[in-house]
């Protein structure tokens, strides 16, 4: 239920941005009240859009001075609850949508300054247009933004050689939850001037303060991107793929992603792809060689590199893509397993990561152990397998009621993480903490750790206006 609407700071809000970018009706706000995954839903004041950094200062310092909480929100698109107001109807929803400009491109300095609104397909674009490529790449990019990906530390499918969001940045502007501007916009390489503040706000979720934009690295473009699909018997035989093609390739390896054979199957269930292979096999794994010396040195190194995984009989079968429009089928097979685990219905995510020698002892127990606790319950099982994250999904069994299995998810969730964490692992690897994994958080944590959270939470937002209820 919604909390009475405080006229007195909605007629300042409005003062400040505009009729038009100050939502109140019921229907204009709903959009912005439930996750993308319609997990979570909330009630808010209002909606809120922003169209420069010191609006949405002006906005902090009105919300610090009437007690209201904000809920910064980019793309929408998280999948841990971190972008959702709570139920009471107290806060504002601050969406960071127009604020969308490229500030500054620097070819020389590879760098690309960016506002938070920008949704991350567009920078990739902008990017290439000068020559240049911006390497963070995941399924959302057509609609998630460089704000909510800072927030949540995001990853994709390039971070075996380029790093997470965290390393793609050199700098921040970000509204403290005084509503005071801190510019730290600097594209450099090299800065030990004293504490890495960069730092606390990248994977904060908007607890501590705001991102309105950031300094972000490019690259020279690579000459020549070339894409295989493989087929594996194991997981045991995607990690040592994994391994001979660092050996082989070096830093040219820009993706190794791997599936099951239930990702497969639910691809194909929903979308027009198809397995390229005649036969069904357990694992597939799509990797990817980025050269910058040319399309015929790239292709020499590939078919080496099958040459070698056949041989030592790593691999049962191996399509590699010979154009543009081949790679982005393949990589179809992998981007869409999100959508078509939707489609099927309701699931239970996890965003784990464990050491990447230990992912298939991982798998073989906790598959085990979900089979004994939840018989039939389907693993929809891929990841990032380079940087040791996987996306271990569980899906119902054949027939099971949506309700019967999400009453199941309590108890999945702890036997999954308990085990992460025998494995020396981490319950989250790039979708954040959000609220759905709040309380799982501070359970696997140290009571230090979860301590010195706290003083920072209570130091920098003494006020607990910055997104309250997620991650601490």
């Amino acid at each position: 239920m919604n909390a009475p609407l405080n006229t007195v700071f909605i007629d300042a809000l409005i003062s400040l941005l505009g009729r038009d970018h100050v939502l109140t009706d019921e229907t204009d706000k709903a959009a912005y009240l439930t996750d993308w995954r319609r997990r979570f839903s909330g009630q808010a004041q209002a909606v809120v859009r922003p169209a420069s950094t010191q609006q949405v200062a002006d906005i902090v310092r009105l919300c610090a001075q009437h007690q209201v909480p904000v809920v910064p929100q980019g793309g929408n698109t998280g999948l841990c609850g971190g972008a959702t107001p709570d139920g009471s109807g107290n806060a504002i929803v601050l969406v960071l949508s127009r604020m969308n400009k490229i500030r500054a491109l620097d070819t020389l300095n590879n760098t690309m300054t960016v506002e938070a609104g920008c949704i991350l397909q567009n920078v990739q674009d902008e990017a290439r247009k000068a020559g240049r490529l911006f390497p963070l790449s995941l399924a959302a990019q057509g609609s998630c933004t460089i704000g909510g990906n800072l927030s949540t530390n995001a990853g994709g499918t390039q971070v075996v050689r380029y790093g997470n969001s965290r390393e793609l940045c050199l700098g921040l502007e970000v509204v403290t939850a005084a509503g005071e501007i801190w510019d730290g916009l600097h594209g450099l390489r090299k800065n030990n001037t004293g504490y890495a503040l960069r730092e606390l706000f990248i994977g904060a979720e908007g607890t501590l303060g705001i991102i309105t934009a950031a300094c972000m690295k490019l690259y020279p473009l690579p000459q020549a991107q070339t894409t295989a699909l493989c087929a594996l018997p194991s997981v045991e035989s995607a990690l040592a793929l994994l391994d001979m093609t660092q050996a082989h390739c070096g830093p040219t390896l820009t993706g190794f992603e791997m599936f099951s054979e239930t990702c497969l199957q639910l691809v194909e269930k929903h979308f027009p792809q198809r397995s390229p292979f005649t036969e069904r096999h357990p694992y597939y794994v799509l990797l990817e060689i980025s050269d910058n010396e040319s399309e015929a040195h790239a292709a020499t190194l590939f078919e080496s590199l099958m040459e070698k995984a056949f041989e030592a009989e790593l691999i049962h079968d191996a399509v590699i893509a010979q154009s543009i429009a081949q790679s982005k089928t393949l990589w179809e097979l992998r981007e869409n397993i999100s959508e078509a685990q939707a489609h099927e219905g309701k699931n239970i995510k996890h965003d784990i990561s464990v050491p990447i020698s230990r992912i298939a002892d991982f798998v073989a127990t906790t598959d085990a152990l979900l089979q004994q606790h939840f018989p039939g319950v389907r693993m929809v099982n891929f990841g990032h397998l380079g940087d040791g994250n996987l996306h271990y999904n569980v899906s119902p069994a054949e027939g099971e009621a949506e309700t019967e299995f999400l009453s199941k998810q309590a108890g999945i969730y702890k036997l999954v993480h308990d085990s992460v964490v025998a494995f020396h692992g981490s319950i989250s690897a790039e979708h954040g903490i959000g609220q759905l994994k709040r309380e799982e958080n501070s359970r696997y944590k140290s009571p230090v750790e979860m301590r010195l959270m706290n003083v920072l939470k209570q130091a920098l937002d003494p006020g607990n206006l910055m997104n309250p209820g997620k991650v601490v």
